[in-house]
């Protein structure tokens, strides 16, 4: 194993810099050291993203960099937007590997069982924990590719007993186009696979705070290719979800959609499949899988900021203080934070656990793709004395 080190195994830093040289430069001073390994980020799809590439690539030299774009970032500071932030590890504590697929809908099981196996034997390698019950992965992906589930299930069959959790890249909410980073530049239906080993003590997570209600609504025509509901009981989509609101369908809004969600009841839980957009037609855009026959039930939003207190508080109990928490947060629970007044508490509640991350079009858990929770990993400092 390699020596310990005697600084903190991570760093996180941000800079609101508009300016993408700047920006980076920011980071990598705030970042650097002779140790540093790995640096993972997420930044406004308002940046120039060619010249953010470029300054990034030159910022950090050596040292390889994965990330993706969002619809808010999850700062040192808490809830951010128009910004960038980073995470950086020390080469010593954490074997981190990085895969890109740029063909998502070409991604076959074999492809899945190579890419893994080549980012197991890239860790082992490095030595710095055995593979097994040291490992977790974190998938970043097009956020508008429609994909998603094909290349979740997939990988994760390959993964195997390795946790794995992820967030969909968004783009401040435009919905025109959304960006992951690996190999040196941004890109498009893509996605990032990063694969890190620890000798650190770490939990995979996923939480949400929605309740169901009575309420069901079938879906009776949809095409799933392009996650489009035309009909609920058989009647046009739009028309039948305004109506279970005691709703006109032009008063359908973003704030409808985070207070308002529909879910998918899958053995005893309820995963949400949120509405992306009221399209002219009076169908409904969805960022979930949604197709013909499945049954949408009605949920009401409980004590989000309970709920995601009371998780935290928990792995803590076990891992201790943590060192960091990748946050992967669905961007309509921000909405709904800032619709109730409770934004400025839950960036605090953020700032007091460690949490960096973004804000999300879909989370990724274990190989399925939700909506509207709070999905990520705590890393802890216990026994470690960091």
């Amino acid at each position: 194993m390699n020596a310990p080190v005697l600084h903190s195994p991570v760093r996180s830093a941000m800079s609101s810099a508009r300016d993408p040289e700047t920006a980076s430069r920011e980071l990598a001073t705030a970042l650097d050291h002779p140790e540093l390994g790995f640096v993972l980020f997420f930044c406004s799809a308002e940046y120039d993203l060619n010249a953010l590439a470029h300054s990034l690539n030159d910022a950090f030299g050596e040292v390889q960099l994965a990330g993706c774009t969002t619809a808010g970032e999850l700062t040192p500071r808490g809830y951010d937007q128009g910004t960038i932030t980073a995470i950086g590890f020390d080469r010593h504590l954490f074997a981190v590997e990085v895969g890109l697929i740029e063909e998502l809908e070409k991604f076959s099981l074999t492809d899945a069982q190579s890419e893994v196996e080549r980012l197991i034997g890239r860790c082992r390698e490095r030595q710095v924990a055995p593979i097994k019950g040291h490992t977790f992965a974190l998938t970043l992906l097009d956020g508008l590719s429609s994909q998603e589930e094909l290349v979740l299930l997939t990988l994760d069959s390959a993964l195997g007993s390795i946790p794995n959790f992820g967030g969909s890249a968004g783009d401040d909410i435009h919905l025109t186009g959304t960006h992951v980073f690996a190999g040196g530049e941004f890109r498009t239906r893509a996605a990032v696979v990063v694969m890190i080993n620890t000798p650190l003590d770490f939990e995979v997570f996923s939480t949400h705070h929605m309740h169901s209600l009575e309420q069901k609504l079938i879906v009776t025509r949809a095409d799933a290719a392009s996650r489009t509901v035309y009909e609920l009981n058989a009647e046009p989509a739009a028309l039948e979800y305004a109506r279970l609101l005691g709703l006109n369908p032009e008063q359908l809004d973003f704030k409808t959609f985070a207070l308002n969600p529909l879910a998918v009841r899958i053995g005893q839980e309820y995963y949400v499949r949120s509405i992306q957009k009221v399209n002219p037609d009076l169908s409904l855009t969805f960022y979930c899988a949604v197709e013909n026959g499945i049954v949408l039930t009605a949920m009401q939003p409980g004590e989000m900021l309970q709920d995601l207190s009371l998780r935290l508080e928990q792995i803590e109990s076990t891992l201790g203080e943590p060192l960091i928490t990748i946050g992967c947060d669905c961007f309509l629970r921000r909405l709904e934070a800032e619709y109730t007044g409770q934004a400025q508490k839950t960036s605090e509640l953020l700032t007091r656990h460690q949490v960096i991350g973004f804000n999300t079009y879909g989370e990724q858990f274990d190989g399925m793709h939700i909506n509207q929770t709070f999905t990520g990993v705590v890393i802890g400092r216990a026994q470690h004395g960091y």
